[in-house]
């Protein structure tokens, strides 16, 4: 008999799907057939069932927080059984210990995440016996099916367990020794908060914040076009003035003088050039393309994507999610013409199909088996369903899926692009931009991803030499402007493409192979992360670095940390692991050694640090955060506690009284630190404090607490100032 081990529970039912079975408490059992004779059970994993240790279970002593125990270096990583998973762990356990089992079939996502879940598992359960593996890119019967039939020797993939653990104990060191090095010395500085910091997260940070330092940075100039009407034997088109590929002009009198000097003259069309292209369909999706691409179109977050894909692959109806590759084999380029069968059928694509080129078994741009990675290209599987019993999220990701495939069975898009330079008195250059569609090809269905639809400009059929005049002139007054912020979907493409950031050139080469910074699997999981952790905020699908975020990368500065360059390394060494060329006890050693120099460093560079430009005061406290309910003063209303409460102080009566003595934590773009709360509750006015802002306008002022209006009230030196701005200004304890 055998036990096969899968990664979640809806997998298991899903490979289970196939057999005469029943539901046990946490596996299914399936009768005896002709793939497994004997019977088998099928059991799961709730994603990851083990964890490292945390460090006190190392040692007692590094529980405290402190920089004489740094660098934390456990002698052997050892994993334990989450608490909230240890029921489904003795159910595991129970089925790999009894006799009749024979065989193990790790049946775990195919990729190194998977491999590590399942064979940490199987190490934590104690047992040793025949192990196979399952390795398919989709859960429709066919390939569980023909997966079973064709299992990998253990053996095969046992590389990529030890790559994936040199990983995970890797970043386990230098994420533990960074985070708490980072995080006492900015204490120091009088940052109470948790600073975590790892080899990915990391570097991707120090991108977003260098662009935000680029915006804050930026200064914004003025700059003026003309613009010029031409009329040509009755066909009126316009132009922009041009000198050496330059249309900007920085003086408006120029920009003036120029416009004058046109008005009514004589234009001539003295140069006329056409250019026709040819576009090919997209790439095949993988799922840093896909993730883009669905930010693009409807705002999803890159997990969102994720999470969404992961259930269509979960039922069945797309192939495995997380590939990084764009290619399919020819395996699966003979599946299409069923799935065009099937989708045909349905509303949405009856106008698409069948479509006008019949395969692309021999296109290399889409099937090529020397560039399919662990897993081929996300596509619609043959278990096609019925589109519109799907979610409305669900029914977005597969039919962008399904229209990258139709779209790479149709010809190239092909324009003629035209530029005019006509010349005005034989001495204003003005230049003329326009395109016409001449084959629509694939852009028939994917419409969505063209995004300057209907902004074309069609010029007139026009000739060289031939003349007319200027029909009319203007000035345009514009303004530079600073770089745009990252998009989520931007930020995936920032992090598969890092290699660009790095002045090595070798080491690019290793980041375009290997992806970049993170995996297509765990990118979303770090932008994630940097949100949770309160480094960045995304607003309106724009991302932000924030004070916290700027404070760490300008901590850590140029140091190999924040950057690309040392994921670049790991992933070459980590790769080479996984091809079983290097060895993971020599990487873990040169891993303990990188901590070390972290460590150090850190503590080097905090001799020199200077925070003057960043509002700390905007950064949340530790205290504010996990310790809400400190007693900060009496209530000026009930003479019960004011309490912290995080975002806000108030009375601990609102219950039992109901109180409603409240006072936010920030007035008018100011935080009211502790100590002045403490103040205002004790001797009934703050210090003077700066920069309060009301719309344009700052001010300065103090907090005073209003026996006659019984709440708080701004207090100005200036008595006529004071008595002008109580009206409008007054904060209130509600």
């Amino acid at each position: 008999m055998k036990v096969i081990i899968a990664e979640k529970p809806d997998q298991a039912t899903k490979l289970a799907a196939p057999f005469k079975s029943k539901k046990q408490q946490g596996y299914i059992e399936v009768a005896p057939n002709e793939i497994f004779p004997g019977g088998a059970f099928f059991t799961w994993a709730v994603g990851h069932i083990c964890e490292l240790l945390y460090p006190e279970e190392y040692n007692p002593s590094w529980k405290k927080w402190s920089l004489g125990t740094l660098p934390l270096i456990p002698e052997k990583f050892q994993y334990k059984v989450m608490k909230s998973k240890q029921k489904q762990f003795n159910v595991i356990r129970q089925l790999l210990h009894n006799n009749r089992v024979s065989e193990i079939i790790h049946a775990g996502d195919a990729g190194r995440e998977g491999e590590l879940i399942i064979r940490t598992v199987i190490a934590t359960a104690g047992i040793k016996k025949e192990m196979k593996r399952l390795w398919i890119s989709s859960l429709t019967e066919k390939a569980v099916k023909e997966g079973f039939s064709n299992l990998l020797p253990e053996e095969e993939t046992r590389n990529i367990y030890y790559e994936a653990r040199a990983r995970a104990c890797a970043d386990w060191i230098v994420g533990i020794n960074a985070s708490r090095v980072y995080s006492l010395l900015l204490k120091e500085q009088g940052v109470s908060d948790v600073f975590s910091a790892g080899r990915v997260q990391t570097p991707t940070l120090a991108l977003i914040v260098k662009r935000e330092r680029e915006i804050a940075e930026f200064t914004s100039e003025p700059f003026w076009e003309v613009l010029a009407s031409f009329t040509i034997d009755g066909k009126v088109y316009e132009g922009k003035w041009e000198k050496d590929n330059e249309s900007r002009i920085k003086e408006q009198a120029m920009a003036e003088r120029i416009a004058a000097f046109c008005k009514g003259k004589q234009a001539l069309v003295s140069e006329l050039i056409k250019d026709r292209k040819e576009y090919l369909p997209p790439f095949l999706f993988n799922l840093s393309s896909l993730q883009a691409t669905a930010n693009k179109a409807f705002k999803f977050s890159p997990k969102k994507t994720l999470d969404i894909a992961q259930g269509l692959y979960t039922k069945g109806f797309i192939s495995y999610p997380r590939s990084d590759s764009s290619f399919i084999t020819k395996g699966e380029a003979e599946t299409i013409p069923e799935i065009f069968s099937k989708l045909g059928k349905q509303e949405q694509y009856q106008s698409y199909l069948p479509a006008p080129l019949p395969s692309i078994m021999n296109n290399k741009r889409y099937v090529n088996e020397k560039k399919v990675t662990d897993h081929y290209a996300i596509i619609p599987t043959e278990q096609v369903p019925n589109i519109s019993k799907l979610s409305g999220d669900e029914q977005k990701i597969y039919d962008l899926i399904a229209r990258r495939l139709i779209a790479a069975h149709y010809e190239v898009a092909i324009f003629d692009y035209t530029t005019i330079t006509t010349l005005v008195d034989e001495r204003a250059t003005f230049k003329s931009k326009g395109k016409q569609l001449i084959q629509e090809g694939w852009r028939t269905v994917i419409f969505e991803e063209d995004s300057k639809k209907d902004n074309d400009v069609i010029l007139p059929i026009l000739e060289e030499n031939e003349v007319g005049k200027v029909k009319s002139v203007k000035v345009k007054e514009g303004k530079t402007q600073p770089p745009k912020r990252y998009t989520e979907g931007q930020l995936i493409t920032l992090m598969k493409t890092a290699g660009k950031h790095l002045d090595n050139n070798e080491l690019e080469k290793v980041l375009m192979k290997k992806e970049g910074l993170g995996t297509e699997a765990t990118r979303a999981g770090i932008i994630t992360m940097l949100k949770d952790r309160k480094y960045i905020d995304v607003v309106k699908n724009q991302v932000f670095a924030t004070e916290k975020g700027m404070l760490l990368i300008d901590a850590i500065g140029e140091k190999i940390l924040a950057s690309p360059e040392m994921t670049a390394k790991w992933e070459q060494r980590l790769s080479e692991i996984g091809e079983g060329k290097a060895s993971a006890i020599t990487f873990m050693e040169q891993t303990k050694k990188l901590s070390e120099k972290i460590v150090t460093d850190a503590i080097s560079q905090s001799k020199e640090w200077n925070f003057n430009h960043i509002e700390i005061d905007k950064i949340p406290t530790r205290k504010s955060k996990f310790t809400t309910g400190t007693e900060v003063g009496k209530c000026k209303l009930c003479d019960g506690k004011v309490v912290d409460k995080g975002s806000f102080y108030g009375c601990t009566n609102y219950k039992e009284k109901q109180c409603k003595f409240t006072l936010s934590k920030k007035i008018l773009s100011k935080t009211i630190t502790p100590t002045n709360i403490k103040k205002l509750l004790t001797e009934g006015k703050t210090n003077s404090i700066k920069g309060f802002k009301k719309g344009e306008k700052s001010f300065d002022a103090a907090l005073e607490w209003s026996e006659v209006e019984k709440k708080v009230i701004f207090h100005f030196e200036n008595s006529k100032n004071q008595m002008q701005t109580q009206e409008k200004e007054t904060t209130t304890t509600s």
